[in-house]
C-alpha cells in the first residue's frame, strides 16, 4: 500500500521530530538550543556519554556524528521500536490522533498527479514572474514601486503579473504540451461555461506564489489592478495540490526565521508580509484568503509557543482578532498561547512601516497584549455594570469563556486573572476569593473559594483565649498553627526526627515560618534550636513572630511527651483545615461548571463540616472533642494562650 504523499506530510506537521525522539533520549540542554529547532542528546543507537546525536526539528532529519546514524521522524521509530515503515506510520499517526487512509489502489498514481499539478504550478509561477517586466506591467510596477517594494524583495517573493488577457497563460501553457485537465486541476484554469471558452482564472493580476513548507509552488493569490473588480483578493480554489486552511502564505521562511529567534508574527494579508520582511521581521506568515484555522493554529503552535497576531487597528481587525481568540481558546495549553498585537485605527503593518518605519512596528510588537485582555475588553468594553442582573450577566459570559479553555491549569489561571479583573472593575474584591501562601495581610485571592464565617472560639474557650489573636481575627489561624508546631519542636529537639516527613511535606504560609522549618531540618537533633534559630533570624524577629511578653513555658510542653501530642495535633489541624478547603474549592470549580449537584453540594456541607470540626477538635472529623481528660482536651489552646515559644525570665 502506498500512502498520499498529503497524509505524510500532514503527519510530519502534527508532529516534530524533536518531540519523537524525546522518548528515547535524555536531551543535554547546556548543548541544545530550542528556539532553533536544534536539539542534542546522547546517542540511543551506540553507547556514549557525549552528546553526539543532533535532531534539527526544522529540517525534521536527525544524525549521529559517533556513529553515522541518520533519518527522519520514520526511520527513527523503524530504527528504536524495529518495525517496518508502514508500522512506523501507524504508530505515530496514533500518536498525532489520525486515522491511517482507507487502502486505495490508485494511491501511486493519485500521487503522481499531484506532482504534476506542483510541475505546472512552478511553470506557471516562472511565467508570470517574467510577466511583470513586460511592457503590459507598466502600471503594476508603478503600483508595488509607491507600495515601496524593492527589486530584492520582489524577487525573493516572486511576485509576478498575470496580464489583462482572458486565456495568456493558457496558451502559454498548452503551447508547451500540458493537457488542459493539468492547468485546471492545479487551479490556473476555468473550463468552459454558459457558452464561453475556457479562460485564466487570474486575469490582470499582480500575482503572489504561495508555496508550502517544503518550498513547493502549491497555489496563487492574484491582486486585482482593475478598481472595478468584483475581488480584490483571488485565490487558487481548492485543489489535489492547494488545502488553504492547512498552510500559510511564507511558512517555510519563516520558520526558519523563527528558529533564528525572531518573533513570528501572523498578518492579515501578502503585503503585509512582504513589507514586514523587508522591514526585518522576516518570520511573517498570513492565512491563505481565509480566517485562521485549527490547523494553522498547529502549525504556528509546531513553530514558536508564542505567535503574535498582528491586528489591524479598526473594527474588522478587532472582530478578526477575536474569531482567533474563539478558535484558540479550547486548543491552549500551559507554554502555548497567543499575543495579539494592536496596531494604530485605519493602520495594517504595511502602513504603520511606511508611515513611521520599522521601529514603529517594533514597538507595537515588544506591546503585544495576551489573550486574556482581548477576551476582557469584548466583555466590558463600553458597557454599563450599574445592577445585579447586569453583573450575574456578565458573571455567567465570563464563566462560559473558562468551560471553553480544556486544560485544568490554564482555566484556573485564568480564572485567577479575571477574577482580579473583575475586582478591579468594581472597585472591591469580589466575595469568591481565597487566601494565598504570601503570609500578608492583603493577600491575591481566586475565584473559586467562597469565604465561611468569621472564625470563633470554640465553646470551652477560656477569658484568655477569647482575647488571644487567634480568636479575635487579628492573625491568620494556619499561620498560628504553624507557630504552634514549630515552637514545640524548637523546645524539644528530640522530636525532630519524627517530624522531618511532616515538615518537609509542609506547605507554610508564610516565608518566616519556611524558613525557620529549614533550620529545624538541617539542624542535628539535641542542640539547642531556640539559640540556632534566634541567630539566623535575629533575636528581635523571632520574638516579633513568636509572640510579645515575656511569659512562661506552658506547662504541656514541659515534658516531651506533651510537646509531641501539642505538635502532633497541631500538624492534624493543619491537615484537616487545609484538606478541607481544597476539596470546597473544587467543589466550587465544578459548581461554576454548571454541573452542581446533590453529590457536590454534600461535598461542600461536608468540607466546611469538617474545617469546623477542625477548628474546634484538632483535627478530628467529630463534631466536638472526644472523652479525652480536661488537660488534653485544653492543651492546645493553652498553648496558643500562654505564648510557649518565649523563654522564661530570667532572674
Amino acid at each position: 500500500m502506498r500512502l498520499p504523499d498529503s497524509f505524510l506530510d500532514d503527519l510530519r506537521n502534527r508532529l516534530s521530530l524533536s518531540a519523537v525522539v524525546a522518548r528515547k533520549v535524555t536531551w543535554d540542554m547546556k548543548k541544545t538550543n530550542q528556539a532553533k529547532g536544534d536539539w542534542w542528546a546522547p546517542c540511543p543507537f551506540h553507547q556514549e556519554k557525549s552528546a553526539s546525536f543532533h535532531v534539527d526539528d526544522r529540517k525534521g532529519f536527525y544524525y549521529c556524528f559517533g556513529c553515522q546514524a541518520k533519518g527522519n521522524v520514520f526511520g527513527f521509530v523503524q530504527e528504536t521500536e524495529n518495525v517496518g515503515f508502514m508500522e512506523a506510520v501507524e504508530i505515530l499517526a496514533r500518536e498525532a490522533g489520525m486515522p491511517m487512509p482507507a487502502r486505495d489502489p490508485r494511491a501511486a498514481e493519485k500521487s503522481d498527479h499531484r506532482s504534476k499539478l506542483a510541475e505546472v504550478a512552478e511553470m506557471a509561477a516562472k511565467w508570470f514572474r517574467l510577466q511583470l517586466s513586460t511592457g503590459a506591467a507598466s502600471a503594476a510596477r508603478d503600483y508595488l514601486d509607491r507600495r515601496g517594494l524593492t527589486p530584492a524583495t520582489l524577487e525573493r517573493f516572486e511576485i509576478g503579473f498575470a496580464p489583462d488577457a482572458s486565456d495568456a497563460l493558457l496558451r502559454a501553457l498548452t503551447d508547451k504540451g500540458i493537457a488542459f485537465d493539468l492547468i485546471e486541476g492545479a487551479g490556473l484554469a476555468v473550463p468552459p461555461e454558459d457558452g464561453r471558452a475556457a479562460r485564466d482564472r487570474f486575469i490582470h493580476r499582480i500575482i503572489f506564489p504561495i508555496r508550502d513548507g517544503r518550498g513547493r509552488c502549491i497555489g496563487f493569490g492574484g491582486r486585482a489592478m482593475n478598481p472595478n473588480a468584483k475581488a480584490k483578493y483571488l485565490n487558487s480554489p481548492e485543489t489535489a495540490l492547494f488545502d488553504k486552511g492547512s498552510n500559510l502564505y511564507n511558512l517555510g521562511p519563516a520558520r526558519t526565521a523563527a528558529g533564528k529567534g525572531q518573533p513570528l508574527v501572523v498578518a492579515e494579508g501578502y503585503m503585509d508580509v512582504i513589507a514586514l520582511h523587508q522591514a526585518g521581521f522576516e518570520a511573517a506568515v498570513a492565512p491563505l484568503g481565509t480566517a485562521v484555522t485549527e490547523r494553522q493554529l498547529a502549525l504556528l503552535w509546531r513553530i514558536t509557543p508564542e505567535p503574535l497576531i498582528a491586528l489591524d487597528g479598526d473594527a474588522a481587525g478587532q472582530r478578526a482578532g477575536l474569531r482567533v481568540a474563539d478558535l484558540a481558546l479550547p486548543l491552549m495549553e500551559a507554554g502555548q498561547a497567543l499575543r495579539f498585537a494592536i496596531l494604530p485605527e485605519g493602520q495594517d503593518p504595511d502602513d504603520l512601516i511606511r508611515a513611521k518605519g520599522p521601529q514603529a512596528m517594533q514597538d507595537i510588537l515588544d506591546d503585544a497584549r495576551p489573550m486574556i485582555s482581548l477576551l476582557w475588553q469584548r466583555e466590558v468594553a463600553g458597557k454599563s455594570f450599574d445592577s445585579p442582573e447586569r453583573r450575574a450577566m456578565l458573571d455567567r459570559t465570563l464563566r462560559e469563556v473558562l468551560r471553553r479553555i480544556r486544560d485544568p491549569f490554564l482555566r484556573r489561571h485564568y480564572g485567577d486573572e479575571i477574577a482580579r479583573l473583575r475586582g478591579d472593575l468594581f472597585g472591591v474584591a469580589p466575595r469568591d476569593m481565597a487566601p494565598q501562601n504570601s503570609g500578608r495581610g492583603d493577600r491575591p485571592w481566586t475565584p473559586n473559594w467562597t469565604p465561611g464565617r468569621k472564625w470563633q472560639p470554640p465553646p470551652q474557650a477560656t477569658a484568655t483565649a477569647r482575647g488571644s489573636a487567634l480568636a479575635s481575627g487579628n492573625a491568620n489561624p494556619d499561620a498560628m498553627l504553624e507557630q504552634v508546631a514549630l515552637a514545640g519542636l524548637i523546645v524539644h529537639p528530640a522530636l525532630l526526627s519524627e517530624f522531618t516527613p511532616d515538615l518537609e511535606a509542609a506547605n507554610w504560609s508564610r516565608d518566616d515560618h519556611a524558613e525557620i522549618a529549614g533550620i529545624l531540618l538541617a539542624s542535628e537533633t539535641g542542640i539547642d534550636l531556640r539559640d540556632k534559630v534566634a541567630a539566623r533570624i535575629g533575636e528581635e524577629d523571632l520574638e516579633t513572630l513568636l509572640g510579645q511578653g515575656h511569659l512562661r513555658v506552658s506547662p504541656v510542653l514541659r515534658s516531651e511527651d506533651g510537646a509531641r501530642r501539642c505538635v502532633r495535633d497541631a500538624l492534624n489541624k493543619l491537615a484537616a483545615r487545609r484538606g478541607a478547603d481544597r476539596e470546597r474549592r473544587e467543589a466550587m470549580e465544578d459548581f461554576a461548571d454548571d454541573t452542581a449537584d446533590e453529590a457536590v453540594m454534600w461535598r461542600l456541607a461536608e468540607a466546611t463540616r469538617r474545617r469546623d470540626a477542625a477548628a474546634r477538635s484538632g483535627g478530628s472529623d467529630d463534631d466536638g472533642p472526644g472523652d479525652d481528660d480536661a488537660a488534653d482536651k485544653d492543651y492546645l489552646q493553652g498553648l496558643l494562650d500562654t505564648k510557649v515559644w518565649e523563654k522564661t525570665k530570667k532572674k
